[in-house]
C-alpha cells in the first residue's frame, strides 16, 4: 500500500508537505501542489484516515443532520455541505432526526462517537438553552436555517419575511389583489415569518388578506396523512369558502405542485382560473407543468457556507466570526403566474 512518506519521497518533499496538498489546507506554491498532486495520482495514494485520527484525536468528517435526507430539500443541504468537505478532502456522515429533538442529541452523540467535531444541525424545535449546551462542548457544531439570538454567530439562515414579501410584491405586479395562503403548522417560525412578509406587501398597498384566505395544516385534523391530501383539502376548502382568491402563495415547492394538482383535478386551470406560487426553487419546480414560479431559497450555498464555516472553526482553532449569516431568497419567475392586468 502506497503511503505518504512514499509519496513524499517520490516528489522530493517532506510528508509534511504532502499533507497539506492533500488537505487543500497551509501554504503550498503553485508548481509544487501540481507535482504533489500528480503524483499522487500516478501513485494512487489514498490517505488514511483512521490512522490520521488517531494521531489527532479527532475523524475528518463532517456530520449532517436533518429531518428527512430524502426529501428535496435536505438532500440539498447534504450536497452543499459535501461539496464544500470535498475541497478539503473530509468525509461526510449523515442521519436523520424526524424533528424530534431526543433524536437530534442522539444523532449528534452518534457523530461524536466517531470522532466528528465538525456538524452542520438543521433543527427547527430544538429548546434553545440544549442547543447553546452543545455549541459550547462542540467546536465545529453550526445551526442551517434557524437563527438562534445567543447564536448567531453560528447561525446561517434566511430572511424568510423577505420572501414572503417578495412573492406577495410579484403577485401585485401581476395585477393579483386577492391571494389565499396555504401553509404549515403556527410553531413553524418559517411560515410565520414568510406570512408576515406577506402581510407586509399587501399593507404598503393599503390591501389586507382576510383570515378565511389562510389554511393551515393543523386546521385539516387527523383529515389529512401526506401532502397531496393535505392539498387536496386546502383547495377544497378555499373553493367552498365564499371568499375571492386569483392566487395561491404556498410554503413550499411540494406544496404548491400538490396544490395544483388538485386545481386541475377539481377543473380549474393553472395559471389561467388561478395562479401559483411556491418557496424553495427545488429541482422539480423547474419539470413541473406549468413550470414553478418560487421563490429561490439558496439552500446548496447556504451548506456549503455552514461547512466552511464549521472547518475554519475547527482547522484554525479559532472562535465564529463575530458577524451574522443571513441569506436573501429571490423570485424566479416561470409560467404559474398569470399576468391580470
Amino acid at each position: 500500500m502506497v503511503t505518504i512518506k512514499d509519496v513524499a519521497r517520490e516528489a522530493g518533499v517532506s510528508p509534511s508537505t504532502v499533507s497539506r496538498v492533500v488537505r487543500g489546507q497551509g501554504k503550498v506554491g503553485k508548481k509544487c501542489r501540481a507535482k504533489v498532486q500528480k503524483i499522487i495520482d500516478e501513485m494512487g495514494y489514498r490517505p488514511n484516515t483512521n490512522a490520521r485520527a488517531l494521531v489527532s484525536q479527532r475523524s475528518e468528517l463532517v456530520g449532517i443532520v436533518t429531518p428527512a435526507l430524502h426529501k428535496p430539500f435536505f438532500g440539498s443541504i447534504a450536497y452543499g455541505a459535501e461539496k464544500a468537505a470535498r475541497e478539503v478532502a473530509f468525509h461526510v456522515m449523515m442521519r436523520n432526526s424526524q424533528n424530534e429533538p431526543e433524536a437530534e442529541i442522539d444523532a449528534i452523540n452518534s457523530l461524536r462517537e466517531h470522532g466528528c467535531e465538525n456538524i452542520i444541525l438543521h433543527s427547527k424545535f430544538g429548546d434553545p438553552d440544549t442547543l447553546k449546551t452543545m455549541a459550547e462542548k462542540i467546536s465545529g457544531l453550526v445551526f442551517i436555517n434557524r437563527f438562534l439570538p445567543d447564536l448567531a454567530s453560528r447561525c446561517i439562515w434566511l430572511d424568510n419575511v423577505s420572501g414572503g414579501r417578495m412573492a406577495a410584491d410579484y403577485l401585485y405586479k401581476q395585477g393579483h389583489k386577492d391571494i389565499a395562503i396555504v401553509s404549515f403548522i403556527r410553531e413553524n417560525e418559517d411560515q410565520r415569518d414568510r406570512i408576515n412578509g406577506v402581510k407586509q406587501s399587501f399593507a404598503g398597498h393599503g390591501l389586507t388578506i382576510p383570515t378565511e384566505n389562510i389554511i393551515l395544516r393543523e386546521d385539516a385534523g387527523t383529515e389529512v396523512s401526506n401532502m397531496q391530501e393535505y392539498c387536496t383539502y386546502a383547495v377544497k376548502e378555499l373553493l367552498s369558502r365564499d371568499i375571492r382568491f386569483t392566487a395561491v402563495i404556498a410554503y413550499n415547492d411540494e406544496m404548491a405542485i400538490g396544490i395544483m394538482n388538485a386545481l386541475f383535478d377539481m377543473g380549474k386551470n393553472v395559471p389561467e382560473d388561478i395562479s401559483v406560487i411556491g418557496f424553495d426553487d427545488l429541482d422539480i419546480a423547474q419539470k413541473c407543468r406549468p413550470s414553478l414560479t418560487t421563490v429561490h431559497y439558496p439552500i446548496v450555498e447556504m451548506a456549503e457556507y455552514a461547512t466552511k464555516l464549521s472547518l475554519q472553526m475547527t482547522l484554525e482553532k479559532s472562535e465564529a466570526p463575530g458577524r451574522t449569516h443571513l441569506f436573501m431568497p429571490s423570485v424566479i419567475e416561470r409560467k404559474s403566474v398569470k399576468n391580470i392586468n
